[in-house]
């Protein structure tokens, strides 16, 4: 028996860490169940979003980390959950986008009660963090993000992500090595670099790593993350934020704090790998920072801006359509189009904001939801004799009389004005921001949009036959 073979089977023995496990509670939507534990009677909710896989059960025998949620509990009603496709939640036909993480992530404190929570995420996780405090301001109460990452791809305004090549050799790697000892070893050495020789702890991190993720959905997992783009977002983000970063990794956490208008950057001591709970020095620091700041911003009141996803339609040659037919019969068939278009409003979650002449402004609290609308509505209206085209974009809007307002409306409008008769014209933003999703795209270049400063990448939805 090699030394490799006998981890392997003693990762299947759990080590206990003599605590109180919290009991584990399923939030539903339809068939999807999201597995979650709530602990500690603090003041103010914290949901404690891992940064990356994660798996309840076994995350409690692990006693750096055990330290680091009582530390947590000591100030707050923690909220921690297995996102979709992770540990004991339900897992996903496609990769879970940023969006569908969000509605996760919202559905945990619908169910357990909270209306609004400081939201603790590292790394990766830090972009669901930050969608959701842009979109559901009033459910944030602010945000302690640890070496928080804006993207995941390299770029020239970006250089700190993995470059392309390095993603097709870690894609390629957990393709051929997720669940074997000796590829949790290399993780280890990357993320955990002063346990390489803890055999103990590789024995936990084997087995924890192996109930967080299959090896089909880690694979699918990462495809996610490598696509996930937050930087356009980061604007829109009014609530407290707290940005905590090792010194090393120092610069990808001030570009996230110095683009967002209420944060505040702290840099750690020395943290060797990934995990301030693994250094007690940092442990402390970070735990320090957290309590201090949930205390400061645990009931203040929730910002008015927030990050919203339009949606322009437009019907094609509506001028002539209403000549031909006349007033009364043109009436008629506008009655017909707004009645379909409630409708799908209504299916996905839309809100109706205004039925100027013979298109819709609609607003969404996702992207995803927005691009479905527009590709349902583009099918149901030929069946009207009618051809439409549609503009999708997210940004930071104002709410004003229960309407919304702000830059990201008159891009909207440029965009959809842009489109093709037939066509659902996306900002860069919104592609972005669906990255992992079956959606697909034909890059349109950049443009600059009348009236609005600026140059916008646009696409065009490639809609599937």
């Amino acid at each position: 028996m090699t030394p490799d073979d006998s981890l392997d089977s003693r990762s299947a023995r759990p080590q206990t860490c003599f605590v109180d496990v919290p009991d584990v509670a399923y939030a539903r939507s339809g068939e999807v169940a999201i597995a979650y534990q709530v602990f500690g009677e603090g003041p103010v909710d914290l949901v404690f979003a891992r940064g990356f896989a994660g798996d309840l059960l076994t995350t409690w025998e692990q006693p750096p980390l055990v330290r680091q949620l009582q530390s947590f509990a000591a100030i707050a009603r923690v909220l921690m959950l297995d996102k979709r496709g992770t540990g004991l939640s339900d897992g996903f036909r496609e990769p879970p986008t940023l969006e569908t993480r969000m509605d996760d992530l919202r559905l945990v404190m619908d169910a357990a009660g909270s209306e609004r929570a400081v939201l603790w995420s590292a790394q990766d996780g830090a972009r669901l963090a930050l969608l959701f405090a842009a979109t559901y301001p009033e459910r944030t109460a602010g945000l302690v993000l640890y070496d928080p990452h804006a993207t995941s791809r390299r770029d020239d305004n970006y250089p700190w992500a993995p470059s392309d090549e390095e993603w097709r050799r870690r894609l390629a790697d957990a393709r051929e090595g997720w669940g074997t000892v000796e590829y949790f070893r290399r993780l280890v050495a990357d993320w955990a670099p002063e346990r390489v020789g803890d055999r103990e702890f590789l024995d936990w991190f084997v087995r924890h790593m192996r109930r967080s993720l299959s090896p089909g959905a880690a694979v699918g997992f990462l495809r996610a993350t490598m696509g996930a783009d937050v930087r356009d977002v980061l604007a829109a983000v009014r609530v407290p934020t707290l940005v905590l970063a090792a010194p090393d990794r120092r610069e990808p956490a001030a570009y996230v704090a110095s683009r967002i208008r209420s944060s505040e950057l702290v840099v750690l001591p020395a943290v060797r790998g990934l995990f301030t709970w693994l250094d007690v020095e940092a442990h402390e620091r970070a735990m320090e920072e957290t309590e201090r700041f949930v205390a400061r911003v645990g009931r203040a009141a929730s910002p008015d801006p927030v990050l919203a996803t339009v949606l322009f339609t437009d019907i094609v040659s509506s001028t002539d359509r209403a000549a031909e037919l006349g007033d009364r019969a043109w009436r008629e068939l506008l009655e017909r189009h707004h009645a379909i278009m409630r409708r799908r409003l209504a299916e996905f979650r839309g809100d109706e904001l205004d039925t100027a002449g013979d298109g819709f402004l609609a607003a969404f609290d996702g992207p995803g939801r927005a691009i479905q609308c527009a590709l349902a509505f583009m099918r149901d209206v030929p069946a009207l004799g009618l051809e439409v085209r549609a503009g999708v974009h997210t940004g930071e809007c104002e709410r004003l009389d229960g309407k919304l307002a702000g830059i990201a409306v008159a891009v909207g409008a440029r965009i959809a004005s842009m489109a093709k008769p037939g066509e659902i014209l996306v900002s860069g933003t919104v592609q972005d921001l669906v990255a992992g999703s079956p959606f697909v795209f034909e890059d349109r270049g950049a443009h600059e949009l009348k009236g609005v400063p600026g140059s916008w990448r646009l696409a065009a939805l490639l809609v599937p036959r």
